[in-house]
């Protein structure tokens, strides 16, 4: 591909650092946002001990999640950073030396060589969100200044994420973590804030209270309508009016503006004779925001939005972002993509993204999410760079890492992983009862959600495997159809199960399906697809792609 300007929503698996290296071109991107992997639940302490004992090294097991010092990466990186020989090499030779290699050093040097690659893609009028929590964001902060300029720094956000903070069984020491930091930069002063977009709308409990007059017009409140002494002498603006003259710095309206607003019934005169201006709470486009963030909760557990991700924003959060700092038609930028959901609102809001994520969970659960949400699908809807694309690659992908190819598998048919939280460090996984992705359909426009049980297999298949698989979909609610991905050819006995298990019948389409389907990676990968009701058209995918293209009109 080359580096060079992306036009085109994509999506990359792998390391963002050589993606951004690899693939983008200077000043080619008008918003990022990121949002690092960073665990703040753990100890404060351990964050900051030296990782050269096997004590540290078995408590970094413990959290995938957190970066470590690696001979392998960091220190790498943090050589060619020192080799810059500028201040903020100096800075970060500084904080090794004095904090010592540890997690938090090594957190700090893998972010600025990122920092450093996400500052050249931002376009001049760009901006850049970094999502963090309170512990890392005194040390991000001063970093950014030293990369995008003391005087590009924006704001510092304070994101109300926990309404009810955790008790304790211990006395306290600190204050509960409650929220997150954002911290906003942009390249340059040319950057746009677009802050009327984003106003609260007050509640009509609060507009009565603003609006504590009435006149036979309705509701209202002053406001001015003479400028103040601040605003400077406006000669040109000094009139009179039904024999009222103002001062030096005169009206805030020409005479043929004041003249229409007096005849809508907007003009009012105190008793001592002095103008002023009724606001009426049907033009009230509510209340700017501020740096404190505290009208958007966190995802609670019953959430339909919930995916299951243990670092997933609020899909609120991020359309609040991208509708500040961008303009339909923009590109926004996600090296940490995670569950997708700045990808999520790029697309709803009619921007053009790029996600970069190192885990096939995450690239996989973006899939199924934009499938579920616009009907998209990869290579048809977007560009998907990094994965496997050839029954090689993938026998590959199986032997470095099977918890890794079964997610990847089971992006193949935009299934959703189920049962996530695999440490394949550990070669860990929870218990997933048979499942390990499920599909989701609607047989009739009425009728509830159908649900395909997906199970993937790396090794060695046999008939048993479909007699469990089709004894999991009749234990499930509303799982009517199984599908097993497998990378080996299956046998001719469990093709023949798979026959003698019959069919399932659709009523809202009047077809009937197999009950199991098994599906190996290579066909798969020659585009054969799960057979279920509106596979290429349902009267649900049909109806979101209306209510899709009417909010984004509404946006424009």
């Amino acid at each position: 591909m080359g580096q060079k300007a992306i036009t085109q929503n994509t999506l990359f698996y792998g390391d963002n650092l050589e993606i951004l290296g690899q693939y983008m071109a200077d000043e080619s991107v008008d918003l990022i946002y990121l949002d690092p992997p960073f665990n703040s639940s753990r100890n404060y302490n351990v964050l900051y001990k030296d990782e050269s004992g096997l004590e540290s090294e078995a408590q970094i097991l413990a959290f995938e999640d957190t970066w470590h010092w690696s001979k392998q990466t960091t220190e790498p990186e943090f050589t060619a950073l020192k080799q810059q020989g500028n201040g903020l090499a100096d800075l970060l030779t500084t904080l090794v030396r004095v904090m010592g290699r540890n997690q938090m050093t090594a957190y700090l040097v893998m972010m600025t060589s990122r920092l450093v690659q996400l500052h050249r893609v931002l376009k001049p009028t760009g901006s850049l969100y970094l999502h963090c929590d309170p512990t890392a964001s005194r040390y991000l902060g001063i970093i950014l200044d030293m990369i995008f300029g003391e005087g590009n720094f924006r704001s510092q956000i304070a994101w109300l994420r926990s309404k009810n903070p955790k008790g304790s069984q211990h006395k306290l020491k600190s204050y509960s973590p409650d929220t997150d930091i954002l911290l906003f930069y942009s390249k340059t002063d040319a950057a746009e804030l677009y802050a009327e977009r984003i106003k609260i709308p007050l509640s009509e409990e609060d507009l009565v209270i603003k609006y504590d007059r009435i006149d036979e017009k309705g509701r209202f409140t002053d406001g001015p309508i003479i400028c103040s002494l601040s605003m400077g002498d406006r000669p040109n603006l000094v009139y009179e009016y039904k024999g009222y003259t103002p001062d030096s710095f005169g009206w805030r309206v020409n005479r043929e503006k004041l003249i229409e607003i007096d005849k809508r019934g907007d003009l009012g005169w105190t008793s001592k004779g002095n103008p002023y201006r009724k606001l009426r709470p049907e033009n009230d486009t509510g209340n700017h925001i501020g740096n404190c963030w505290t009208d958007i909760s966190s995802i609670n557990p019953q959430a339909k939005e919930r995916l299951g991700y243990p670092t997933q924003k609020p899909l609120a959060l991020l359309e609040r972002i991208i509708q500040a700092s961008s303009n339909p038609g923009d590109i926004v930028l996600d090296p940490f993509c995670g569950c997708g959901t700045a990808v999520h609102a790029a697309q709803k809001l009619g921007r053009t993204w790029i996600g970069i994520d190192i885990t096939r969970l995450a690239t996989t659960l973006i899939k199924s999410r934009l499938y579920d949400a616009f009907g998209i699908e990869p290579k048809k809807d977007y560009d998907l760079i990094g994965e496997p694309t050839t029954l090689s690659e993938a026998k590959h992908l199986a032997t470095q890492d099977r918890y890794q190819f079964q997610w990847w598998a089971l992006g193949l048919i935009l299934a959703r992983p189920l049962g996530g939280q695999a440490d394949s460090k550990k070669g860990k996984k929870g218990a997933d009862k048979g499942i390990d992705g499920i599909m989701t359909f609607q047989d009739t426009a009425s009728g509830p959600h159908k649900r395909i049980i997906v199970q993937v297999k790396s090794g060695k298949v046999k008939s048993g495997d479909i007699r469990d698989l089709h004894g999991t979909i009749e234990r499930e609610n509303n799982a009517v159809i199984g599908v097993f991905i497998t990378l080996e050819n299956p046998s001719h006995n469990m093709e023949m199960e798979a026959l003698e298990i019959g069919l399932w019948h659709s009523e809202g389409w009047n077809r009937n399906y197999p009950k199991i389907q098994i599906l190996t990676i290579e066909q798969l990968l020659d585009g054969v697809k799960v057979q279920f009701p509106g596979t290429d058209t349902t009267l649900k995918q049909t109806q979101r792609e209306q209510d899709n293209a009417g909010e984004q009109k509404q946006l424009m």
